[in-house]
């Protein structure tokens, strides 16, 4: 048994703008499933598939007080094209960001409702990922990160060391999911999460009672009564088990 990391979640004042910046951004297409959730997924997709992590965007009432630690990174192909994206992305209403990062070759930027996100200059690695290279968590211990995201969902542990774990879809497509050693962890936050899925003809109580079994505990977020299972990794990440109905 295993799951599969299918999207990242961003929650929003005004769903339908951001999303339509996320879609714009990518190049990808735009739909709902219903009001205050806006999808963003490319053109032509079946979901979910694992050459792309999908973006949903959920309006909630203060997304002000929603703390996470994922963000995106987004690949470029040459320093041409990195240029290009950012000054696009600054006319679809993206500004630039500093989080300390100081003279580093890639771009931090903040999109219209002030999630961080990075531009990175061209790396070998990410050129076959697709838009998004990198979905990136912070952490204190990644080797404990690699430990359960690598039994949690169907994705291979490519690198693990002291400062960052890689995993990457067992097909080898699709971006990297990094956790990455954080020093303060617990102050780095953004709207982001991760979410997963049972594979077709899995049941998701059974995937969240191993997932507890892997040192998941149960969240409470505000939730109430959803047919999805917020559940937090053995740092406090939250993460949303999502059903197939």
């Amino acid at each position: 048994m295993a799951l599969q990391l299918v999207q990242v979640n961003f929650k929003a004042r005004d769903d339908a703008a951001l999303g339509q910046f996320w879609a714009d951004a990518l190049g990808w297409g735009v739909s709902s499933e219903g009001p205050g959730v806006t999808n963003v997924e490319p053109l032509n997709f079946t979901w979910p598939d694992p050459t792309a992590v999908c973006v949903d965007v959920v309006t909630v009432p203060d997304p002000e007080t929603v703390r996470y630690r994922a963000h995106l990174e987004l690949a470029t192909t040459s320093a041409a094209h990195q240029e290009e994206l950012v000054a696009r992305l600054k006319e679809l209403g993206a500004t630039p960001a500093d989080v300390g990062q100081g003279d580093v070759p890639w771009a931090v930027m903040a999109d219209p409702e002030g999630n961080m996100f990075c531009v990175l200059e061209p790396r070998e690695i990410y050129r076959d990922t697709g838009p998004i290279a990198v979905v990136a968590v912070a952490c204190a211990d990644p080797r404990a990160m690699a430990r359960f995201w690598g039994e949690a969902v169907d994705w291979t542990v490519h690198e693990v060391d002291d400062d960052r774990a890689v995993l990457r879809s067992a097909k080898d497509v699709g971006p990297y999911l990094e956790f990455r050693r954080t020093p303060n962890a617990e102050t780095v936050w953004t709207r982001v999460h991760l979410d997963v899925l049972p594979y077709a003809g899995d049941d998701q109580a059974t995937e969240v009672a191993r997932l507890k079994d892997l040192g998941a505990t149960p969240a409470d977020v505000g939730q109430g009564d959803v047919p999805w299972v917020v559940l937090a990794d053995p740092e406090g990440n939250e993460f949303c088990v999502l059903g197939r109905g």
